[in-house]
């Protein structure tokens, strides 16, 4: 198997994928970016397997359970294509920890059977699972693993999680699913017919208003890992901050309304966070 054409390959396929910020930047030190790129790749694929597609929930698991012995067979050098060497490759010379690559994958199992979360607790556990690995995984691709430092980077990935969830509530809807803890509906009278009935009142405002809140904090928590970083990634995680930060900040320009129209990023936003990039955040 050739291992460079792998990562090209993993390359090409992060820079071929639409997301809100940047996976592939120029920010990150060329050697970096293979590694992260594979990385990528492999979240990306198991969120495809527990998402794409019209087939069965028990199909989407049976995948995602396939997937799981792909990567226990590669990290068991017994790789099966030329995407499992580079992975296994990267977690082996980077000394990454396997258990954040198989939290990713339980966390998309519970994506397809669980459609909705009690109390707060229960949500942040699954961000612990679905979000903070890629995080830490960063981390120890630059040999950070100071648990403070992980802590903060935890803030950041979890907001980031949260923030995507505020910003698709019209979307995830569709598919089954509320990320809004019922606990927190029902604080301010709320139910699931909010959301399904596309009800934006005075009730859903304040408790988008709260959530926003909440999740804007997260974001300053976790600056404080910037400084323990080395540039070009402090570069990469302010630019992600200050993009999370313009989603919450769209979502209180449409009125806290997430149900009737999803907020997304312009091409000004993305000028803006670049300008914001290079001045105190």
């Amino acid at each position: 198997m050739n291992l460079d054409r792998a990562y090209n390959s993993a390359i090409d396929f992060a820079q071929s994928h639409y997301e809100n910020f940047p996976v592939i930047s120029k920010f990150l030190p060329k050697e970096i970016r293979k590694h992260i790129a594979v990385v990528y790749q492999f979240a990306r694929q198991a969120d495809d397997l527990a998402d794409e597609g019209e087939v069965s929930d028990e199909l989407r698991t049976k995948n995602l359970e396939l997937y799981e012995k792909k990567l226990e067979l590669s990290l068991n050098e017994k790789p099966e294509s030329e995407f499992w060497f580079a992975l296994s490759s990267t977690i082996k010379t980077k000394n990454l920890t396997p258990k954040y690559f198989y939290d990713l994958i339980d966390a998309f199992k519970q994506d397809i059977v669980k459609k909705r979360y009690t109390d707060s607790e229960e949500l942040l556990n699954y961000c612990s699972r679905s979000a903070n690995p890629v995080g830490r995984i960063i981390l120890e691709l630059y040999e950070i693993r100071n648990e403070k430092e992980l802590f903060y980077s935890d803030q950041i990935c979890t907001a980031l999680q949260l923030t995507n969830f505020y910003q698709d509530v019209s979307v995830d809807i569709l598919k089954g699913r509320i990320y809004i803890p019922i606990t927190e509906m029902k604080k301010f009278g709320l139910d699931d017919f909010w959301i399904i009935s596309k009800k934006h009142d005075e009730n859903s405002k304040k408790l988008v208003t709260e959530l926003v809140q909440q999740t804007d904090s997260m974001f300053d928590e976790g600056k404080k890992l910037l400084p323990s970083v080395p540039f070009l990634l402090r570069m990469q995680l302010k630019l992600t901050i200050i993009g999370g930060k313009k989603i919450l900040e769209k979502i209180k320009m449409n009125d806290y309304n997430v149900v009737e129209k999803r907020p997304v990023l312009s091409r000004r936003d993305i000028l803006e966070s670049l300008i914001k990039l290079f001045v105190k955040i």
